[in-house]
This record gives structure tokens, C-alpha cells and sequence, in this order.
């Protein structure tokens, strides 16, 4: 099963009721319409298990997410956070479709797609009025630029009430001159910020995941940080001082001096 348009196809698994979105050959979504809760690729458990550490169990959460795909984490957030508002910025409006056709979402999951880029979208929303902006957004393979500067940083912490994180899904590789720039924008707007990347990515084997954490006070960060530390996984955590002794010396990506994120399969 697939379709043509924007290189966008879905294929089964060997799941029954699992699939995969893939964009110009790459798997991007792994979407099991009878389990949500079953996350298969290892950084997107790792941004569920940011999102379980959140909040209480099953308390709603107000998630806005900067890329959309498949859905599969806001999915997610349906399942095991019933009836938290869910806003999804996702500007290819095919790719949507497809995903509805093919993916739908199940009866009042509380999520509402907007073909919007992230940063429009994000200058659409109310001062205070969400709890976690999650941004895993990529273009041909690659972070967009717009997306890690210091005034979508500052929009970013503008839309999230006191006490909400901005949850960043980024790539790069070792000596990392692309995280280092991004992690010092995000320092002229957040106060505290940890790191989580891929074991091979820290050790310079290959460039990958790197999840960023990060909000205006370092309670809610401190308290995700620690519940990952609980969970089973490959990623290293980089915390507190540490950040800028593995990652400091950048400078800010601004939106007149930006560049997307190094392919991940980049040697």
C-alpha cells in the first residue's frame, strides 16, 4: 500500500496491525493502530518516556507538536493521557492526508492537524497556553534551520506556561558544532536544559538521535532527567553543569545566520 506523491508510501510490518510512513525511502513513523502505546524506534520511546515523566499518570497534558508524519506520539499522548489537547503543526498537507486515509486516528483523540510550518504556528498560539512544545521536524532529511534559533526559541518559551518544557528531537555528529550552537540559543531563553544521545553518536561513531530537554526553571527538567535515568535505554543523559562542559563554547543560531542539521547518515 502506498502513494506516489512526495515520495510519501506506508508499508506493512511484520505486525499485524503495525505500519511504517516512509518519506523518499526512509522510515520515518512506525504507527501499531491497535497498540499506540507500542513505540519501535528507540529515540521515539525516548521522547515518550520524557512525556511520561511529565506529569502524573493519565493526567491530560496540552502538547503542541512541531512535525506531525505519522502521529505516532501524539498518538501516544491519546492513549495514555486521555483527553489532553493536542495540536500537530504539520505544513504538507498530502503527507496528511495520506496519514488520515491510510493511519486514521482513532474517534475523539483530541488531536487537530493545522497545515502550518512550526514557526507560523507557533506565532498563532496564546502566551502561556501549552505544556510541552515537541519539535521533530525534518525537511529532506535535515532539522530545519528555523527551527533552532534563538527567536523560535523565544516563541517557543512565550507559548509554554511556568513550568512547561520545550522537547527538541535533533542530529548531529562528534565534535557536534551543530548542538553546541543550538544549546546556546537555547540558553538565552531557558534556564536548564539536559541532553540524551545515543551511545555511538556520544563516542563519534556516526551522527544520530540527540534529544534535548530543556525550560525556564530547572525543576520540570531535573525531574524528566531523573525519571529517564529509570529507564531502559541506550541513550546517554548529559545533565545539569555537564552540558556546557560536553557542550558549550557555541554561538547562537539566529534567523538571519541559521543552517538545518547534518544528514544523519553522515560519516
Amino acid at each position: 500500500m502506498g502513494d506516489p506523491h512526495g515520495g510519501a508510501e506506508i508499508v506493512p510490518t511484520e505486525r499485524r496491525s503495525a505500519l511504517v510512513l516512509r518519506l523518499d525511502g526512509q522510515a520515518q513513523s512506525y504507527v501499531d493502530l491497535d497498540d499506540p502505546e507500542f513505540l519501535a524506534f528507540d529515540y521515539v520511546r525516548r521522547l515518550g518516556d520524557v512525556l511520561d515523566g511529565f506529569a502524573p499518570p493519565g493526567r491530560p497534558v496540552r502538547v503542541v507538536h512541531v512535525g506531525g508524519a505519522g502521529l505516532t506520539l501524539p498518538r501516544y499522548v491519546a492513549a495514555t493521557r486521555p483527553r489532553s489537547p493536542q495540536v500537530v503543526l504539520e505544513p504538507d498537507e498530502e503527507l496528511t492526508a495520506l496519514v488520515r486515509s491510510q493511519l486514521p486516528l482513532p474517534p475523539r483523540s483530541g488531536i487537530k492537524v493545522r497545515p502550518q510550518d512550526g514557526r507560523t504556528g507557533l506565532a498563532a498560539l496564546r502566551d502561556d497556553s501549552v505544556e510541552v512544545v515537541l519539535v521533530d521536524a525534518f525537511a529532506d532529511g535535515r532539522v530545519p534551520g528555523d527551527l533552532v534559533t534563538s527567536e523560535c526559541f523565544t516563541e517557543a518559551g512565550r507559548v509554554l506556561e511556568p513550568g512547561g518544557l520545550l522537547l527538541l528531537n535533533l542530529v548531529d555528529r562528534a565534535p557536534f558544532p551543530w548542538i553546541r550552537r543550538v544549546l546556546a540559543g537555547l540558553h538565552t531563553t531557558f534556564g536548564a536544559a539536559s541532553v540524551h544521545l545515543e551511545q555511538a553518536t556520544r563516542r563519534g561513531r556516526r551522527a544520530g538521535n540527540i534529544l534535548v530537554v530543556a525550560g525556564e526553571d530547572p525543576g520540570p527538567v531535573d525531574r524528566v532527567t531523573a525519571h529517564l535515568r529509570t529507564r531502559p535505554s541506550d541513550f546517554a543523559v548529559v545533565a545539569g553543569r555537564h552540558v556546557g562542559d560536553t557542550f558549550g563554547g557555541g554561538r547562537a543560531f539566529t534567523d538571519a545566520d541559521t543552517e538545518p542539521s547534518p544528514r544523519p547518515t553522515a560519516s
